[in-house]
């Protein structure tokens, strides 16, 4: 297991869409445990593949496991998912806005409409069918880093975007009200 460098927006590896995951072998094994370790070591909520530089269709999501998450998130707090060729089958009409952040984009803040709720399908970290329904922040950061599988960051979505103050709490760490939550 490694911790691998997170990319910037310049790499053009985050504006390409990313091959789908054919092979659920040793190297996609240890791709996954990097990019658990990275997001660990990042402090964030989501990855995908492309942000490491690598090119599948692979997304980890994990809502933070504290007191406050568990009574804000529920069953979903502390939850580990890592989706291989993810796809959103579903999306509520209701569209909900948000603040946002990316590991990929430091330092910036962006207000994003998102669904409320979505139901996404793929495969787990050994091929199995998977299905998540996400609400809320979890589906926001499902819709986040699926974005990244096909090149979109939330810069180009975003209906407004600002630099972070040091003193502004990270949206990984305490999303911000109801309708506004953060994301990775």
């Amino acid at each position: 297991m490694a911790i691998r460098k997170i990319i910037q927006p310049d790499n053009p590896t985050l504006r390409r869409k990313a091959r789908r995951v054919i092979s659920f072998d040793r190297d996609f094994q240890q791709l996954v445990d990097d990019m658990i370790d990275t997001l660990d070591e990042a402090q964030g909520v989501g990855l995908a593949a492309p942000q490491i530089e690598v090119s599948q269709r692979v997304i980890i999501v994990r809502l933070p496991d504290d007191e406050e998450s568990r009574k804000e998130y529920g069953k979903d707090a502390g939850v580990l998912y890592v989706v291989a060729n993810p796809e959103i089958i579903k999306a509520s009409k209701e569209m909900v806005e948000g603040v946002e952040a990316c590991l990929s984009i430091p330092g910036y803040y962006g207000t994003v409409d998102r669904h409320e709720s979505v139901v996404v399908t793929g495969q787990d970290r050994k091929g199995k069918p998977i299905r998540v329904k996400a609400k809320g922040w979890l589906a926001r950061v499902f819709q986040h880093e699926i974005d990244h599988l096909d090149g979109r960051l939330y810069i180009d979505i975003a209906k407004e975007i600002w630099e972070a103050r040091p003193e502004d709490a990270q949206p990984e760490e305490q999303p911000a009200k109801e309708s506004a939550s953060g994301s990775s």
